[in-house]
C-alpha cells in the first residue's frame, strides 16, 4: 500500500461518535469527491478502507444507503453512487443545500464546533486528497472543481493550522497544497494520522542525518585531497633538492623535514610535527615545507 494508502488507512479506523461529526466528515467528502449536485452523487476511490467506511458514515449521517457500490474484493477503483431524487433531496437538504442548486460552498454552519472542523477536512481529503511519500518528496495536496470550495477551505486552514496552504489550477478545478515537512506533519495530526505523521518525521530526520553524513564525507574527501596535492608538492620540492645537491647543506631541521616527509608520502602535518625530535607543533612543519618548496623554486629559476 502507498504511503497515502496508509494514511487514508488511519483516518478510517474511528467513526465520528457525534452525528454532526459525521456530517462535516460527509460534507467534506461531497464537496472534494467527483461529482456532487442535484443530478447525483458519485464517490470514486481506491482505499478499501475508505469504501468501508462510506456506507456507515452516510447511514449516520443522513439515513440513506448507496444506490450502488462495488464489493470491496473487487480489483480497482470502487464507484459509489446515489441517483435516486428522494435520496439526493435528503443529503442536499442536511448540508443546507437544494434540488436546485448550482454553485456549491462551504457551509459554515457545518463546521461550527472545532470537532466538525477537523471531520470536514478528514472527509475532504478522504475524497479528493492525496500526499507523496516522505521517502520521495514533501506534497500533500487537496483538490476540488469547486473554485467557491477551495477558497473556503483555504481560509478554514489558515483558522485552524495556523497557515495558508499554496493554491493553483489544475483541469478547470482548484488545488490547494503543502510542500513543507513540519506543516503536512501538523495537518495529519490534526486530521486524525499521528501515525503518518510521525513517518514524515522520521523521513525527514533521515535525510537530515544522510545531508550531514554526505556533507562530512564530502569534506573529508577535499580535506583529503588538498593533504595528498600538499605532499606531492613538497615531495617534488625535496627531489629537486636532492638531485641539485642542496639538500645535504641545509640546517638539520630542514634535512628532517624532508627525510619525514619521503618516508611517509601520505602523512598528514601533524603526524610528521610529531615525529620531530623534539616534537614541533603542526604550523612550525607547515613553515618548514614551505622553505623548502621556496628553495627549490629558486633553484630551477
Amino acid at each position: 500500500m502507498s504511503f497515502a494508502g496508509n494514511v487514508k488507512a488511519e483516518l478510517c479506523r474511528a467513526v465520528p461518535q457525534r452525528r454532526c461529526c459525521a456530517l462535516a466528515e460527509c460534507f467534506g467528502i461531497l464537496l472534494y469527491c467527483n461529482s456532487f449536485g442535484p443530478e447525483g452523487i458519485r464517490i470514486i476511490t481506491e482505499s478499501r478502507e475508505f469504501g468501508q467506511r462510506l456506507p456507515r458514515l452516510f447511514h449516520k449521517a443522513f439515513g440513506v444507503e448507496f444506490d450502488s457500490y462495488p464489493s470491496l474484493e473487487a480489483p480497482g477503483k470502487l464507484n459509489f453512487l446515489i441517483g435516486d431524487l428522494e435520496k439526493l433531496e435528503t443529503v442536499l437538504s442536511a448540508v443546507g443545500f437544494g434540488l436546485d442548486t448550482v454553485s456549491l460552498h462551504v457551509n459554515l454552519a457545518m463546521v461550527e464546533e472545532e470537532c466538525c472542523k477537523a471531520a470536514f477536512l478528514r472527509g475532504a481529503f478522504l475524497a479528493g486528497g492525496s500526499v507523496t511519500d516522505p521517502g520521495k518528496g514533501y506534497h500533500l495536496e487537496l483538490g476540488t472543481s469547486h473554485h467557491a470550495v477551495a477558497k473556503e477551505t483555504y481560509a478554514l486552514m489558515q483558522e485552524v493550522l495556523g497557515f495558508y496552504p499554496k493554491s493553483a489550477p489544475r483541469g478547470g478545478g482548484q488545488v490547494l497544497y503543502i510542500k513543507q515537512s513540519d506543516k503536512i506533519f501538523d495537518t495529519l495530526t490534526y486530521l486524525g494520522a499521528p501515525v503518518s505523521a510521525m513517518g514524515i518525521l522520521e523521513a525527514r530526520l533521515e535525510k537530515e542525518l544522510n545531508n550531514k553524513v554526505n556533507r562530512r564525507c564530502n569534506c573529508d574527501d577535499a580535506n583529503l585531497s588538498k593533504v595528498v596535492e600538499a605532499a606531492q608538492e613538497q615531495l617534488s620540492a625535496i627531489r629537486v633538492l636532492r638531485e641539485r645537491g642542496i639538500l645535504e647543506g641545509l640546517p638539520g631541521k630542514l634535512q628532517a623535514a624532508a627525510v619525514a616527509r619521503e618516508e611517509d608520502p601520505e602523512a598528514s602535518l601533524s603526524e610528521l610535527a610529531e615525529r620531530m625530535d623534539p616534537p614541533i607543533s603542526k604550523p612550525a612543519m607547515n613553515n618548514r615545507m614551505k622553505k623548502l618548496i621556496q628553495m627549490a623554486k629558486e633553484a630551477v629559476q
